[in-house]
C-alpha cells in the first residue's frame, strides 16, 4: 500500500477508501473536546483502506510524541489519495470530515456514513450506532481489547499511546468500517428498502453540509452572556423566595424541597402515600369508579406542621448517653425525641398544601403522583377553572424556576464552556439521534431553545463582523402545510391558500368556551393534536378546542386512522418522501384504540418537515451562499441562521427570496413531491439573533 501511494500511476491509486481519523482530546470546563478548533488538539493518524480489497491499507501519522510529519510526506500521499477517490466510507463522518478540512486536506467528492446508513435502516427505532455496537449486532469481526479506554483513564491523551498499539486500533477500525458497509448494503439492496436510497443519500449530503456549518461557528457576545446569566440568577432568586414563602404558608414548618417529587406532590396534593412499597401496585388493576375510594384508603391526609424545640435536646439535636458509672460518653448521640433534628413538628390539625386531586390512576407514581411538565400544565388548567389563584401562580413558579434551572445550565453554562478562545461557537447537530430523523444538537443543544423571539439567550449571537447582521429563514406554519399535503384535508388547504389566521381562530374558539385566551396563548394549542394531543387533562374551554380541531379537519382525522391501519398491516409507515418508520409491537387494544397512536400521528408530519423538507433547503441555502463571505451558522426546526457579511445583506436577502420561488422545484426533485400546498419561507434580521426585524 505504502508503495502504491508514492509511486504508482494516478489510475491505479485505490478510488473507493475507508477512512478514519485519530486526534487528540481536551478536557475543559468539565467536559471533553473532541473538535479540531481547540487550540490544544491535533491530528494524530488518519487511517485509510481500499474498501475492495483489504490488503491494501495504510495508516498516516501526523503528530505522535514518537513521530511528526514535519516534512509533509504523509499530508501529500493523503491528499493525492484524496484526490483520486471516488467514495469515502467513514463511520461518524462528520467528526472526520472536519478534522480533514480543518487541517488543510480537501475533499468534496461522495461520502458513505455506515452509523448514519444504519440509522436510516432502523426506521425510527432506537439502538446504539457506535462501530462496535454496529458490529457486534450485526456479527462482525471487532477489537473488543479495552486497552485504549485504560490509557485513556490513565490520563494518556491520543498522541502518547504507544503508536503500535494505536496503529493497531486504527486498522481493526478500518476493517470493521469496511464489514459494516458491505453488510449494510446488503439490506439496502433488499425489496422492502428500496424507497430508503433516496433517503440514505440525501442523509450523506445533509452531513457534509452539517460539517461545513459547523466549521463555521457563530460569534458569541460574551458581554452579552454575563448580562444575561446575571438577568435569569436574579429571577431565580426571586422565584425561590416567593415560592419559600408559599410553601411556608400552605406546609407550615415542615421543611420541603420542591426538587424531590415525593415532596412537591405532597405540597399539590396534600397527600402521601400510607405503605409505599405496595402503593403503586395498589392501583394496578382498580377500575375508574374504584379510584377515588382506592385513594382515600390508602393515602393519609397531611396536615400543617409547627415546630417546637426540643426540650429533651433544648434545640440541639444531640444528648450524650450516660454510662453505668453515671458519667457522661465523650461523642454525644443523636437525640431519639427529635430524630437529631432540634425541633419537633406539631400537628396542627389544618389540612397542608393546594388539596388538587389526581384525575385518575396514571397519575399514581412511585413519589406519590406525577409531577412532571405535562402534569403541572393540567394542574394549572384545574386550578384555573377552581379559582384556586395562589395554586396557579405557585405552579407557574415552578415550572419557570426549572426552566431557568435548565437555561443555566443548558444554555449559559454551556455556551460558556464550548465557546472558543476565538470567541466562536461550533454549533453540533447530529443526525441519528432523534426517532423521526430531524436534526439533534449537542454541546450544547440548541435544539432544545423555548420557541418565539422573546427568549434572552438569543441576544450572545452576534455578526463576527463589525457592523454585520444574524438573518434567520423559517418556514411559515411547516408541519400544519405538510399535514394539509399528506391528508389532503380541504380545509386545511383551503386555509393555507388564503391565508387563513389559524391561531386567531384558536384563540377565539377557547374564549368562547369560557376562557378568554390571546393569539399568542392560543399557539400552543393550534397544531397539538396534529401531533397527538388530545384534551384529556386540559380545561374545559381548551378541551372543546381539541375536539373542534378534530370536527374541522375530518381529512386529517381520517388520515390519522388510514395510517394507523397502515401500521396494523404492515408493521410501518412509509412516507411520501420513500423514509420509513417502524411500528413492530404496534396492535389494537380491545376498546379499539391503535397502540403508539400519537407517535403514528406525529412521525410522518414531523419526519416529511423537518428530516426531509428542511434539510434539502438547507444544502441548497448553504451551497448558494458559499461564494459569499455570509455563511450558515445554524439551523434551529425549521429554521436557517445565516451570519451575513455587512457588504452582502441585499445579496443574501435576494438568496432568500430566490429560495421562496424554487422550494417547490427544490422538494420536487429531492424527492419526485408535487405538493398540493405552497411552501414558504420568512425571514428577520438584526445586530443579533433576538433583536430582528421582518424582512421577508
Amino acid at each position: 500500500m505504502e508503495k502504491q501511494l508514492g509511486t504508482q500511476h494516478r489510475e491505479e491509486i485505490i478510488m473507493r477508501l475507508v477512512l478514519d481519523v485519530e486526534n487528540t482530546i481536551t478536557k475543559r470546563g468539565g467536559k471533553l473536546h473532541l473538535d479540531p478548533f481547540e487550540p490544544t488538539n491535533t491530528l494524530t493518524q488518519v487511517g485509510i483502506q481500499n474498501l475492495d480489497n483489504s490488503d491494501e491499507q495504510y495508516v498516516m501519522t501526523f503528530d505522535h510524541v514518537e513521530y511528526q510529519d514535519i516534512s509533509g510526506d504523509r499530508a501529500r500521499q493523503l491528499q493525492a489519495v484524496l484526490d483520486n477517490a471516488t467514495l469515502v466510507v467513514m463511520h461518524n463522518a462528520q467528526h472526520d470530515l472536519m478534522w480533514l478540512w480543518a487541517s488543510g486536506f480537501k475533499y468534496d467528492g461522495d461520502i458513505y456514513d455506515t452509523m448514519l446508513a444504519e440509522y436510516v435502516l432502523l426506521r425510527g427505532q432506537k439502538r446504539p450506532l457506535s462501530l462496535e455496537a454496529c458490529a457486534e449486532y450485526r456479527e462482525l469481526d471487532h477489537q473488543k481489547d479495552d486497552t485504549l479506554k485504560k490509557y485513556y483513564k490513565d490520563g494518556y491523551n491520543t498522541n502518547e499511546i504507544p503508536i503500535k498499539e494505536l496503529d493497531h486500533y486504527l486498522r481493526c477500525d478500518l476493517n470493521a468500517t469496511a464489514s459494516l458497509y458491505h453488510s449494510i448494503e446488503k439490506d439496502y439492496n433488499t425489496a422492502e428498502s428500496q424507497t430508503l436510497h433516496n433517503i440514505r443519500d440525501i442523509t450523506f449530503k445533509v452531513c457534509k453540509t452539517l460539517t461545513r456549518m459547523y466549521m463555521n461557528g457563530i460569534k458569541i457576545d460574551a458581554d452579552v452572556l454575563r448580562s444575561v446569566r446575571k438577568e435569569f440568577e436574579d429571577e431565580k432568586v426571586a422565584i425561590e423566595n416567593r415560592l419559600n414563602v408559599t410553601v411556608r404558608k400552605y406546609m407550615g414548618d415542615t421543611p420541603i424541597n420542591l426538587n424531590s417529587g415525593e415532596q412537591m406532590s405532597k405540597v399539590l396534593f396534600s397527600r402521601t402515600p400510607i405503605d409505599k412499597k405496595t402503593w403503586v401496585d395498589t392501583f394496578e388493576s382498580i377500575s375508574p369508579e374504584e379510584f377515588k375510594d382506592t385513594l382515600k384508603d390508602y393515602t393519609k391526609v397531611l396536615s400543617k406542621t409547627k415546630a417546637k424545640m426540643c426540650l429533651k435536646c433544648n434545640g440541639k439535636g444531640k444528648v450524650f448517653k450516660i454510662k453505668k458509672d453515671g458519667s457522661n460518653f465523650k461523642k454525644p448521640s443523636g437525640c431519639p425525641d427529635c430524630n437529631a433534628k432540634g425541633y419537633l413538628l406539631l400537628d396542627t390539625g389544618v389540612v397542608a398544601g393546594f388539596k388538587l386531586s389526581p384525575r385518575d390512576k396514571s397519575w399514581v407514581n412511585a413519589n406519590g403522583f406525577k409531577t412532571g411538565k405535562d402534569s403541572m400544565d393540567v394542574l394549572i388548567s384545574t386550578a384555573r377553572n377552581n379559582n384556586l389563584n395562589e395554586a396557579v401562580l405557585f405552579i407557574q413558579d415552578v415550572k419557570r424556576l426549572s426552566a431557568l434551572t435548565s437555561y443555566l445550565s443548558t444554555f449559559v453554562e454551556g455556551i460558556s464552556i464550548f465557546t472558543k478562545p476565538d470567541g466562536l461557537l461550533h454549533v453540533g447537530l447530529t443526525q441519528h439521534v432523534s426517532a423521526t430523523g430531524r436534526f439533534s444538537g449537542r454541546n450544547p443543544n440548541m435544539q432544545n431553545m423555548p420557541r418565539g423571539g422573546t427568549f434572552p439567550v438569543k441576544k450572545v449571537f452576534v455578526s463576527r463582523w463589525e457592523g454585520g447582521h444574524i438573518l434567520e429563514a423559517d418556514f411559515a406554519q411547516l408541519e400544519f402545510r405538510v399535514a394539509a399535503h399528506l391528508s389532503e384535508d380541504k380545509t386545511a388547504i383551503d386555509e393555507i391558500n388564503t391565508g387563513f389566521d389559524v391561531h386567531s381562530y384558536t384563540a377565539k374558539v377557547i374564549t368562547d368556551a369560557g376562557q378568554k385566551t390571546s393569539r399568542q396563548e392560543a399557539k400552543a394549542h393550534t397544531f397539538a393534536p396534529l401531533f397527538g394531543a388530545s384534551g384529556y387533562g386540559r380545561s374545559r374551554a381548551e378541551a372543546a378546542y381539541y375536539t373542534h380541531f378534530n370536527e374541522k379537519y375530518v381529512g386529517i382525522s381520517a388520515w390519522h386512522k388510514s395510517l394507523a391501519k397502515e401500521v396494523l398491516a404492515t408493521g410501518k409507515i412509509t412516507n411520501e418522501s420513500g423514509r420509513q418508520y417502524a411500528f413492530p409491537d404496534a396492535q389494537r387494544r380491545a376498546g379499539g384504540k391503535v397502540t403508539h397512536f400519537t407517535m403514528i400521528k406525529n412521525y410522518p408530519v414531523q419526519g416529511l418537515a423537518t428530516a426531509d423538507i428542511v434539510p434539502v433547503v438547507v444544502i441548497e441555502l448553504e451551497e448558494r451562499l458559499r461564494p459569499l463571505q455570509s455563511c450558515l451558522v445554524n439551523t434551529v426546526h425549521d429554521s436557517a441562521v445565516v451570519d451575513v457579511h455587512p457588504n452582502e445583506k441585499e445579496y443574501v436577502l435576494q438568496i432568500i427570496n430566490d429560495l421562496n420561488k424554487d422550494l417547490d422545484n427544490i422538494i420536487q426533485e429531492a424527492y419526485d413531491i408535487e405538493l398540493c400546498v405552497p411552501m414558504l419561507l420568512e425571514a428577520k434580521i438584526g445586530n443579533n439573533w433576538l433583536d430582528t426585524v421582518d424582512v421577508i
